[in-house]
């Protein structure tokens, strides 16, 4: 069991009246207990909240008026892992994957896995099937794509990056979610609050369905995946952007930090941990 203090703050400049929506408060589930949290704006504006049905995810709607708005959020939080021997982790055939996970098996807007195929076949479709396939999908990724801040923007797709070669974790996992999906396992991408991230930010990874439940994978491998406190989840990060702004705005600033509180703190690597579910 890990424990975790988080919080973040953004300020942005509204130029005019307009819509803001955020995704920014963690979800809980079985295996991410919230003990406490808050959410504060200021102003202090009304707000719309949504939870959607099957995946959990915390939307806030505000109507903003003229000029400055600063959002603030803190959340304490117990994590705790499913952990599984990795080696005897299988795929899942297509006739026995329950229905809820298959509209991870279907290209999206940023992970294009049907102009991917000839890739992941040519590279992975002569692998044993399993979790260590999905193991080496992302050691692939690590090795072939430089993480590079600012080679990419908010249009970058999976085959973009497996193109240019360059990208953050946003399209780390999304290629990682391309290539699982080519190869017909379901996959689904990940926000979150990271323990480690250096600098601190908003975090990408993904999960993929085997064995008959949803494991952690992250290619950039920056962090410890003991570390990745689910904000929300998503067919891609169309689903599960952390601010949608409706107009003309500035960002002023933006702080993120994650505490590690455990009573117990252990020193293992990211690779130490080799199935780890969330969900």
């Amino acid at each position: 069991m890990k424990k975790f203090k988080l919080a973040c703050q953004l300020n942005y400049t509204i130029s005019q009246p307009t819509i803001l929506l955020f995704n920014l408060q963690i979800v809980n589930n079985k295996c991410q207990n919230i003990l406490q949290e808050k959410l504060y704006l200021n102003p202090s504006l009304y707000r719309d909240e949504y939870i959607t049905s099957t995946e959990k995810n915390r939307f806030i709607r505000v109507n903003a008026p003229h000029g400055k708005i600063e959002v603030s959020y803190q959340a304490t939080v117990k994590l705790f892992h499913y952990y599984a021997d990795y080696i005897n982790i299988p795929e899942v055939p297509l006739a026995n994957l329950p229905v809820e996970t298959l509209p991870y098996l279907y290209p999206s807007r940023y992970c294009q896995s049907d102009l991917l195929f000839g890739l992941a076949e040519s590279e992975f479709g002569n692998l044993n099937p399993g979790y260590s396939r999905v193991m080496i999908i992302c050691d692939w990724i690590y090795n072939k794509v430089k993480y590079l801040s600012g080679s990419t923007n908010s249009q970058t797709s999976a085959f973009d990056t497996a193109t240019e070669r360059a990208g953050v974790c946003r399209d780390f996992a999304h290629l990682g979610i391309a290539f699982c999906r080519a190869l017909n396992i379901p996959a689904r991408f990940v926000s979150a609050y990271a323990y480690n991230l250096n600098p601190p930010d908003f975090h990408a990874c993904f999960e993929a369905y085997l064995g008959n439940r949803w494991y952690l994978f992250d290619p950039t491998k920056l962090v410890p995946l003991t570390g990745i406190i689910r904000i929300s989840t998503g067919r891609d990060a169309t689903d599960v952007s952390f601010a949608t702004l409706f107009g003309t705005f500035e960002m002023n600033d933006q702080h993120l930090f994650v505490e590690d509180i455990s009573d117990f703190k252990d020193n293992h690597k990211v690779e130490d941990f080799k199935a780890i579910a969330i969900s």
